[in-house]
């Protein structure tokens, strides 16, 4: 790892001083860093495999195999040690590859269909966009406890109706929703990466009129989700791990699939709960970001009881017990479902 880094610091052209400023650090840090004295941490080794173009997945596996060695050493024991800890590791694997394979097998269906669907969109129209993106408006807002009928988001959203014995708030969840779909739209078709500034103008929109000392600002406060067992992250370290939310989206934009990138970023978003209130149609909202700019259809995940309630289980053993797998599973199928409803109407 070290001679990777020295290496690639050279070819890129850069002096240590250079790399230092970059990585906001003093000079000595970086030398140490290079010559073995002092190991980055894992933050940093994303930082420097993003500056330096090199393979981030290839550089934190440097990294934790000699995180490993320094902790269980060498010889006999440091053998059965990692021996155990392979048995271990085949076990739990055991019990993911079920999901992993359904997983698969779902994402090559969801493929099939898009390369389909990509040589059809001449058939497509701005009136079944339209339309499917007010069901997602009225889907994602359900989700949270919005009681407008889709019709009755309908009148609001194009017609500027007022519908009577529905609240303000609800009004507006319904408006803003649309304005932030439309800022989302206009970002995938600038081609421009997602990035804390476009988060932050997206969340804006959300809460635009609803809250103003927070829209588009991270929490600073402590917050509990009612009804879940996941506790979202204190408020001191919310700005930190946000930054290592973009590190690892830049460190593995390239390397997942479009489906499950957008399923991890959304949870790993909705998990760190960065904002008071909008956290849920936000990390949706980045969800079908990734899939649009890769040629998707918007995955709406319905706001039912039923739909509901399975969306939340999947997201909550995701945060709890780490199994990320069955939420993939959740967001894939959610996919496949609008996919083929998508082609369904087109008639192909």
């Amino acid at each position: 790892m070290i001679s990777k880094i020295k290496t690639a610091r050279i070819k890129k052209g850069l002096k240590v001083r250079e790399l230092a400023q970059l990585l906001m650090v003093d000079s000595s840090l970086v030398s140490k860093f290079e010559s073995g004295v002092r190991k980055p941490s894992r933050d940093q080794i994303i930082q420097i495999a993003q500056i330096l173009n090199i393979d981030a997945h290839e550089l934190l596996i440097d990294w934790l195999s000699e995180q490993v060695v320094e902790q269980v050493g060498y010889g006999n024991f440091a053998l059965e040690v990692l021996s155990v800890a392979e048995e271990k590791i085949k076990y739990y694997k055991k019990s993911e590859l079920l999901i992993i394979n359904k997983v698969n097998d779902v994402l090559a269906e969801i493929d099939k269909l898009k390369e389909k669907l990509t040589q059809h969109r001449a058939l497509d129209s701005f009136k079944i966009i339209e339309a499917l993106e007010l069901e997602y408006t009225f889907e994602s807002n359900r989700i949270e406890g919005n009681t407008l009928t889709l019709k009755e988001t309908d009148l609001v959203i194009n017609e500027g109706i007022t519908i009577s014995g529905k609240s303000m708030r609800e009004h507006l969840e319904a408006i803003n929703h649309k304005e932030a779909l439309d800022f989302l739209k206009e970002l995938i078709r600038k081609d421009a990466d997602f990035s804390e500034r476009d988060l932050l103008l997206l969340h804006a929109l959300i809460l635009k009129g609803i809250d103003s000392k927070y829209a588009g600002i991270y929490r600073d406060v402590q917050v509990m989700i009612s009804g879940s067992r996941h506790l979202p992250p204190q408020p001191y370290l919310v700005k930190k791990q946000m930054e290592d939310l973009f590190f690892w989206y830049q460190a593995y934009k390239k390397d997942l699939h479009p489906v499950v990138l957008a399923a991890e970023l959304s949870e790993r978003l909705v998990t760190i709960h960065p904002f008071l209130d909008g956290n849920g149609r936000t990390s949706r909202l980045i969800m079908n970001l990734i899939l649009l700019k890769n040629g998707y259809v918007i995955a709406n995940i319905k706001g039912d009881a039923e739909n509901r309630m399975k969306y939340y289980e999947a997201l909550e053993n995701a945060q709890v017990d780490n199994q990320k797998e069955g939420f993939y599973l959740f967001v894939a199928q959610v996919e496949l479902e609008a996919l083929k409803r998508y082609c369904s109407i087109l008639g192909i």
